[in-house]
């Protein structure tokens, strides 16, 4: 029988609606919004935070290791990217995975993820190499948390678009992260795991964040004189041999590159992965 509830609680309108959901399902049970705090947020994710829990009806609980990813990395001596992620392991899943042993029973405790149904595959998929199974659902049940769902890839599916239209409904004022074309609330628009075309968009939307990160990036490499220079971005270039192969570029080559009028793939937005498998 469940009777804890705890939603990872990211800031986002999926997360929002997959708690929406969740209380709905399980009335009786104590729910616990759990956001784990990166301390780069954009500022609009602390005005939406308490407003969005209120709306819930159940509490919020912050948790932070009091490091930035940046920090992280500098300890770590590596920098995330999309293959490595030593900021959401730290500063995500490991300081979440330790609230959950001191507080909750895994027997009656349900985990609760704002996937939508058309990234399912993050919640559960199988690895094509190895043919094992994969994925946020798996990786908790692994750890000894039985019991995982998604909310938001439940009956009757609602679209991106559905679920603001949702959440102004209920009178939120939406992050304002999403107006600018960014795809998720978290990290303040910046994520190691993001592909180029959320960069090119932080660049154009928020160039002031843009160049605190690309100043970070610049002060990690300068501090380790003669290692080889890590970056958060290895955008897909094509090659004489028309194949397409990763280039290791900073953020300052990528902003150079960018108003240069090079061509990036805007499509390629990527991010917001936290809760995957280990990568780092």
């Amino acid at each position: 029988m469940i009777d804890t509830v705890v939603v990872f609680f990211s800031g986002g309108l999926m997360s929002w609606a997959a708690a929406k959901r969740a209380v709905a399902r399980w009335p009786n049970a104590k729910v616990i919004l759990l956001f784990t705090d990166t301390l780069i947020e954009d500022p609009d994710l602390y005005r939406f935070m308490p407003e969005a829990a209120a709306n819930v009806g159940r509490p919020l609980v912050t948790l932070t290791d009091g490091r930035t990813p940046w920090e992280v990395f500098a300890d770590e001596q590596i920098i995330g990217n999309q293959r490595i992620d030593p900021c959401s392991k730290i500063l995500k899943r490991q300081i979440a995975e330790r609230w959950l042993a001191e507080n909750c029973d895994p027997a009656t405790t349900i985990l609760i993820f704002g996937i939508h149904w058309e990234e399912e595959h993050r919640l559960i998929t199988t690895d094509r190499v190895t043919g094992k199974p994969r994925g946020i659902r798996n990786r908790y049940r692994e750890l000894g948390w039985p019991h995982v769902d998604a909310p938001m890839c439940w009956s009757p599916w609602m679209t991106a678009r559905d679920v603001a239209d949702w959440a102004k409904a209920e009178g939120l004022t939406l992050p304002r992260l999403y107006g600018m074309g960014f795809a998720h609330n978290n990290c303040g628009g910046f994520c190691v795991k993001a592909g180029e075309g959320h960069f090119a968009n932080l660049l154009k939307q928020l160039p002031e964040v843009y160049a605190h990160h690309e100043a970070q990036e610049a002060a990690f490499n300068a501090a380790r004189p003669g290692k080889r220079k890590q970056t958060v971005m290895a955008p897909e270039r094509k090659q004489a041999n028309g194949k397409r192969k990763r280039v290791q570029m900073t953020m300052r080559e990528f902003r150079e590159a960018n108003a240069a009028g090079e061509e990036f793939d805007l499509f390629t937005t990527g991010g917001c992965g936290c809760f995957l498998e280990d990568t780092a």
